[in-house]
């Protein structure tokens, strides 16, 4: 009941559309549709609750808010009576975020830590967190701590090498910046590496250390990463049969073998296959639970008459397909076979 009351909640919230690609997909922008959002509430309840099965149970589910500031105040509600939902404080952090409440943030995220201390996303919100909340311009040994301790958890991950380089240089530790930063070179995009390279040649300025060039681009397979190329097809013989509208909702789905929550998710229109599409992190519909952070993945394509995120009676799924990552070539799904 708890869970269901505070995944209730927060599937307002993503509703909205302020909490989640805005905040953790910035390099791309604002571009999820309401479908995917509506995609990542229902996911959400998964995530809190465990079982779809929860949804038909009777609760005594506060109303459906009419604004975020009225998710948010129904979210506080229901974590003051269940502290332990780790989700709904992220949630609540980055929510309070986007309205630029950054103080409220660096306390919702420190009880997210208090509950995930070794997960890096949630590590790397509450060191920007507190970043954004002290405008004093001094180093936060808090924030660098946090940050320190997410690359130990995962080294590759590019947010807290930044945030961690910028409180460095923060501290007047340019050399220890430059360091920090410097392997983000082979790794970020094309368009970001100008910029990257300026800013540690800077910090380099600042320590007395020789500038350096950009190094060599990487190849394509080194860039992918744990990408998944995926191409979905209808079977001719179901297509005959089915005799569906070309806005009829496919929705292509990875997700670790042990749960239903997906770790990457689009949504396209049945018009569009044959389609070939590349999922990755920025598809996640949750912030903590990445393509990245798994070495094997379950695939599948799934046809919705409804358009519902939640998988219903009548809706057509691909055989699932299991791939370790990084893929080497891309996986095959047909729906109706």
């Amino acid at each position: 009941m708890a869970g269901f009351i505070v995944a209730g909640i927060v599937i307002a919230l993503l509703a909205f559309g302020v909490v989640l690609r805005p905040l953790w997909r910035e390099a791309r922008g604002l571009a999820a549709s309401v479908a995917v959002l509506l995609l990542a509430a229902s996911t959400a309840l998964y995530w809190l609750v465990g079982t779809p099965g929860a949804i038909t149970q009777p609760t005594n589910r506060p109303a459906t808010p009419r604004s975020l500031d009225e998710a948010i105040v129904q979210l506080r509600a229901a974590l003051a009576s269940h502290p332990e939902q780790a989700e709904g404080w992220v949630l609540l952090g980055r929510s309070l975020s986007s309205q630029q409440k950054f103080a409220e943030a660096r306390d919702a995220f420190a009880r997210a830590v208090a509950l995930r201390p070794d997960e890096a996303d949630v590590l790397v919100a509450a060191a920007q967190a507190r970043m954004l909340a002290d405008d004093s311009g001094r180093p936060d040994p808090e924030a660098m701590r946090l940050l320190e301790h997410a690359l130990a958890v995962q080294p590759d991950h590019q947010r807290a090498r930044w945030f961690l380089g910028v409180v460095q240089r923060q501290a007047g530790e340019p050399a220890k910046a430059s360091a920090t930063w410097e392997p983000l070179l082979r790794v970020v995009d094309a368009s970001t590496r100008p910029g990257l390279l300026e800013q540690i040649n800077a910090a380099r300025q600042d320590a007395r250390l020789e500038p350096i060039q950009a190094p060599a681009a990487p190849t394509a397979a080194a860039a992918s990463g744990k990408r998944l190329q995926v191409r979905v097809t209808l079977d001719a013989e179901f297509a005959k049969r089915a005799g569906l509208p070309g806005d009829t909702s496919v929705f292509v789905i990875a997700r670790a073998a042990d749960t239903p929550m997906p770790v990457a998710v689009e949504k396209h229109a049945l018009r569009e296959l044959p389609l070939t599409i590349t999922l990755d992190d920025g598809d996640s519909p949750m912030p903590t639970r990445t393509l990245s952070s798994l070495d094997n993945v379950q695939l599948l394509a799934r046809l919705s008459r409804s358009g519902n995120a939640m998988r219903q009676a009548d809706d057509v799924e691909s055989a699932p397909v299991t791939v370790a990552l990084p893929a080497a070539a891309p996986v095959e799904l047909v729906i109706g076979r």
